[in-house]
C-alpha cells in the first residue's frame, strides 16, 4: 500500500487534497504556494493569517550565476489560503544563518529584524516574516508552522508535555515540546537545538503557541502536517468523550437571540467605536452558545488567550457580559455598560503595569469580542471582513479552552511545561486544565516594536473607511451611482430597493469589484414603517450599524392624457415626502442607540423652485422634501447632520423615464427622434436638449448627483446641516429668489 493510501485510511476528520497533476507542473516557488494554499483551505487547520510556511529552494544567483539556497517564506501579514507566489519573501540562506555570529542574546533578538532586508535574494520587496529564523534555523527544505486548535489545545494545556507523551506514544510520533518563548531569534535557536537532541524528531509543540511539521518533499510535508493534526483531533476526541465540556450549560440559550442581537448590535458598536469606528459581526453558532452559556464561560473568558495569533486580534480578553438569559434584555445596556467601564479601566491598568520606555502608546481600551449569555458574540473590526475575523479567531480560542479542558485529568503541576527559567510557572494562570498566557508576555507581543512596524506597513484608509451606508434605490439610476462611487471611497453598503434583482445586480458590481462582504441588498418599500425597520435590521445584523442614510426613490406621476389622478396625486406626496419622513424617523433609533455621528442625504429636485405645467403633485412633493431637509437637520442635531440635493432632470439610467415618457417629451419640445432608435438613445436625445437650457450645457449624469451625495454624507461637509446642493448644471430658473 502506498504513503498516500495509508495517510487517507488514517485521517478520520481532514481531508488529503493533493492533487499530483496539479503539481507536476509547478516549480519549487509555485509548490509553496500550492502546499499553503491546501493548508489555508481549511480553519481547522490553521486560522485567517496564521502560521506560516517554507522552503529552502536551490536557485541561480542572478549576482553571479552560482546556485544558493534561498529560504521562501510567507511574507508578513500574508494569509495562507489566499496567498500567490507574489506573496513570499526570498532570502540568501546562508546570509540568514550567518545573523547567529551577530547575535547578542535574547534580550537583543529584535535588533537582528533590521539586518533582514539585507538578506534579500533576487530584489524581492516582500517584508520577510518575524518568524523567518524559525524557520531558517530547521534542517528541514520544507516546515509548516501552523495553529491548528487541536494543537492549541496540547501546547496551552498544563499537562500538555504528558499528554504529547501519551499521544507519541499511541500514534507512533517523536513530538519535541518547548516551553513558551515569543517568536523571534532565539526560539529559531531553540527549534534547532531541540530537534538535534531529538532522533527521528517528526515534529515540534511550541508550548502555549503552535505547531511545527516538516519532510523532504512538498508532499511529503503537507502530508505530514495533515496527518499530524488529523490524529491530534483524533486523540483530543478520545479524551473529550470523558469530560463535560466547560463544566455544562448554566444558562439557556434565548430563542428571540436575532431580534435581541440586533436591537443590542448598535448600542455595542457605538461604544466600542469611542476611538475608531468599526464594524461589527454576530455569531450564535452551537459552539459559541454552547461556550456562552456555560459554568465556566466566565472564568475561562477573563483568563484571554493563549497563541499569539488569536490574541493580536482579540485583545488581552473579551468583555463577557453577565447577563442572566430569563432576565428582560431591557437590562443588557446598562450591563454592558458597566462591564466595559470595568475592562476599559482593567486594560489601562495591564497597559500601566508592563509599559516600558519605548513602548508605544495605549491603543484603543474598548474590546473587539464581547460575549453575552443566551445571545452569543459580538466582534468588532475596522471592516467587516476583519470583524468576521476576529469572530473567527476567538471560535478558535473557543476550541482550544475545550480541547485543554478534556485533556486535563486531575490538579495541574507544580511545574508547567510552558514555563522556563525565565519566564516561571507562577506568572502563568491556571484553570481547568488550561494555561493563558501571561499577561507580562501578551504585553510583549501586543506592544511589540516588530507588530507596530506591521501595523504602520499596512495601506492608507480610504476616506469612507469605517462607514456603513444604507442607499434606498440603490438598484437604478443616481442610487446605482452613489452605492457604487461609496463602495470605491471605501463604504459598506447596503442596497436597498423595491427592485431586488436590481439591488441585488448592483451589490453583486461592488462585491466584484472590492470584496464580497463590501455590499449587500435587501429589499424596502418605503411607504412601509415595517418594511423600513427591517430594511435597517439587516444592515444592523450585516454590519453591526449605520453612518449614512441616502435615499434617491421618488415617483414622477404620469398619464396618457396628462391628467393626474387624487390616487396619483397621493402617491407621489407619500412617496416623495412622507416615505422619506418615516425613513428618517426609523433610522433615528439606530442613531441614538450608536451615538456617533452620522447623516442622512435626500434627493429633492430643482422642481421644487421651478414651477411648471403637468408636473405639479412632483413639484410640490419635491418643495415639501426641500423644507423636511431642514426640518429634520434642526431636530436631529447635533449627532445627525440631514440635507440634499437638488438636481434637475436626470434621464441617465433613470427609472423615471420609461420609454413612453422620453418619447412624449421629445414630442413635447418638437425634437427629433428615430421611432427605431433604443431607450439609451432617446434618453440621450432629451438628456442633450434638457443640457441647452443651463449654463454649463452638460447633461447631467448619476454620478454627478452621486458626487455631491457622498460630499454630503461624507466627512468633507462635517459643518454642514440643512443645505440642499443644486446639481443642475446652472439652471437659472431655480435660483432662490
Amino acid at each position: 500500500m502506498t504513503a498516500e493510501a495509508c495517510t487517507q485510511m488514517s485521517l478520520r476528520f481532514l481531508e488529503d487534497k493533493w492533487d499530483d497533476s496539479i503539481a507536476a507542473s509547478l516549480d519549487g516557488p509555485d509548490l509553496l504556494r500550492y502546499r499553503s494554499n491546501l493548508l489555508g483551505s481549511d480553519l481547522r487547520i490553521t486560522n485567517f493569517g496564521g502560521g506560516n510556511t517554507s522552503s529552502k529552494l536551490q536557485q541561480v544567483d542572478p549576482l553571479d550565476g552560482q546556485t544558493k539556497s534561498v529560504l521562501w517564506i510567507k511574507g508578513s501579514g500574508g494569509d495562507l489560503s489566499s496567498i500567490k507566489r507574489s506573496g513570499f519573501a526570498s532570502l540568501y540562506l546562508d546570509k540568514l544563518l550567518a545573523l547567529e555570529k551577530l547575535y547578542r542574546g535574547v534580550d537583543y533578538e529584535d535588533e537582528i529584524v533590521e539586518f533582514y532586508p539585507l538578506l534579500t535574494f533576487s530584489k524581492n520587496p516582500v517584508a520577510t516574516s518575524i518568524d523567518t529564523p524559525l524557520h531558517g534555523f530547521l534542517p528541514f527544505p520544507h516546515v509548516d508552522h501552523l495553529h491548528p486548535d487541536w494543537g492549541i489545545a496540547l501546547a496551552a494545556a498544563a499537562n500538555g508535555k504528558e499528554r504529547m507523551d501519551e499521544f507519541n506514544k499511541e500514534f507512533g510520533h517523536k513530538l519535541a515540546w518547548l516551553p513558551w518563548q515569543r517568536p523571534g531569534f532565539e526560539l529559531g535557536l531553540m527549534l534547532r537545538r531541540v530537534v538535534a537532541e531529538i532522533p527521528r524528531c517528526d515534529g515540534v509543540v511550541l508550548g502555549g503557541h503552535g505547531l511545527f511539521t516538516w519532510g523532504d518533499t512538498q508532499r511529503e510535508c503537507y502530508r505530514n502536517t495533515i496527518t499530524l493534526i488529523d490524529q491530534l483531533g483524533q486523540f483530543l476526541d478520545q479524551c473529550a468523550a470523558r469530560k463535560i465540556r466547560f463544566g455544562g450549560s448554566l444558562m439557556a440559550t434565548r430563542s428571540d437571540r436575532k431580534k435581541i442581537a440586533a436591537s443590542l448590535m448598535p448600542r455595542l458598536r457605538g461604544a466600542v467605536s469611542s476611538q475608531r469606528r468599526l464594524l461589527g459581526s454576530y455569531t450564535d453558532t452551537p459552539q459559541v452558545l454552547e461556550f456562552v452559556n456555560s459554568l465556566q464561560a466566565e472564568s475561562l473568558a477573563y483568563m484571554g488567550t493563549s497563541c499569539p495569533d488569536h490574541f493580536i486580534r482579540t485583545k488581552i480578553r473579551p468583555l463577557f457580559v453577565p447577563w442572566n438569559p430569563t432576565g428582560d434584555p431591557a437590562e443588557l445596556p446598562a450591563l454592558f455598560v458597566s462591564a466595559l467601564e470595568t475592562y476599559r479601566c482593567e486594560y489601562s491598568d495591564y497597559y500601566s503595569r508592563h509599559t516600558l520606555s519605548d513602548s508605544p502608546a495605549q491603543r484603543d481600551s474598548s474590546p473587539t469580542v464581547v460575549l453575552v449569555p443566551g445571545i452569543g458574540m459580538f466582534s468588532f473590526g475596522k471592516s467587516k471582513t476583519e470583524s468576521r475575523i476576529t469572530g473567527e479567531f476567538y471560535v478558535n480560542a473557543i476550541g482550544v479552552m475545550a480541547g485543554a479542558g478534556a485533556l486535563g485529568d486531575g490538579a495541574p503541576p507544580m511545574n508547567l511545561p510552558q514555563a522556563s527559567a525565565r519566564i516561571p510557572s507562577t506568572l502563568f494562570t491556571v484553570y481547568e486544565n488550561y494555561v493563558a498566557l501571561p499577561q507580562s508576555e501578551a504585553f510583549r507581543i501586543e506592544y511589540w516594536g516588530l507588530e507596530e512596524a506591521k501595523i504602520r506597513r499596512q495601506p492608507p484608509e480610504k476616506q469612507l473607511s469605517r462607514q456603513v451606508a444604507l442607499v434606498v434605490g440603490g438598484a437604478s439610476g443616481i442610487g446605482r451611482e452613489t452605492a457604487l462611487l461609496a463602495a470605491e471611497r471605501g463604504a459598506h453598503v447596503m442596497i436597498a430597493d423595491r427592485a431586488l434583482a436590481g439591488a441585488e445586480a448592483v451589490a453583486q458590481e461592488i462585491q466584484a469589484a472590492h470584496g464580497h462582504e463590501m455590499a449587500d441588498f435587501c429589499v424596502i418599500d418605503i411607504r412601509d414603517r415595517t418594511s423600513i425597520r427591517s430594511a435597517l435590521e439587516a444592515t444592523v445584523v450585516r454590519y453591526g450599524g449605520l453612518d449614512m442614510l441616502i435615499n434617491t426613490a421618488a415617483l414622477f406621476p404620469s398619464s396618457p392624457d396628462g391628467v393626474i389622478t387624487d390616487v396619483q396625486w397621493s402617491l407621489t406626496l407619500e412617496v416623495n415626502v412622507t416615505a422619506n419622513y418615516l425613513l428618517a424617523d426609523e433610522a433615528k433609533a439606530v442613531f441614538e442607540a450608536q451615538d456617533l455621528d452620522a447623516s442622512i442625504v435626500f434627493t429633492s429636485s430643482a422642481n421644487a423652485v421651478v414651477p411648471k405645467r403637468g408636473s405639479e403633485a412632483y413639484d410640490v412633493s419635491k418643495a415639501a422634501l426641500s423644507h423636511l431637509v431642514r426640518e429634520l437637520a434642526v431636530s436631529m442635531a447635533p449627532k445627525v447632520r440631514v440635507n440634499g440635493v437638488s438636481p434637475a432632470t436626470v434621464v441617465k439610467g433613470s427609472t423615471m423615464f420609461p420609454r413612453d415618457r422620453v418619447i412624449a417629451s421629445l414630442k413635447k419640445y418638437n425634437l427629433p427622434f428615430d421611432e427605431a432608435a433604443s431607450d439609451d438613445e432617446l434618453r440621450e436625445a432629451l438628456a442633450r436638449f434638457y443640457a441647452t437650457r443651463t449654463l454649463t450645457h452638460h447633461p447631467i449624469d448619476p454620478k454627478d448627483c452621486a458626487e455631491a451625495i457622498l460630499f454630503l454624507a461624507g466627512p468633507l461637509s462635517r459643518c454642514t446641516a440643512g443645505h440642499l446642493i443644486p446639481v443642475d448644471g446652472g439652471l437659472t430658473e431655480a435660483y432662490l429668489r
